[in-house]
């Protein structure tokens, strides 16, 4: 299983952005899928999860209202819209299953917010 991920950047607070995670060697569109992140020195928590077909969702309650999970099977894609970011959103952002794939973590892309 590979798992890329891309869009991160810098942003001001109040900004968005997009995230996408290409996924290949598995079958897509079987897995329920979701995007982790991890600031310096935390954790990797699940922020956003959403099912094999997209028909449900789930978020933290840190991003809930203000990040929007979706998936496009035929592409093998995962995306993240991210509005309203704030600086405790920081972070290097994962893709990964859920539960997550120990081998399939990638690079994850780096997502900065200004003040």
């Amino acid at each position: 299983v590979q798992l890329v991920e891309s869009g991160g950047g810098l942003v001001q607070a109040g900004g968005s952005l997009r995230l996408s995670c290409v996924a290949s060697g598995t079958t897509f569109s079987i897995i329920e899928m979701g995007w982790y992140r991890q600031a310096p020195g935390k954790q990797r928590p699940l922020v956003a999860r959403i099912s094999s077909g997209g028909g449900r969702t789930n978020y933290a309650d840190s991003v809930k209202g203000r990040f929007t999970i979706s998936r496009d099977n035929a592409k093998n894609t995962m995306y993240l819209q991210m509005n309203s970011l704030k600086p405790e959103d920081t972070a290097v952002y994962y893709c990964n299953a859920v539960p997550p794939r120990g081998d399939a973590w990638g690079q994850g892309t780096l997502v900065t917010v200004s003040s």
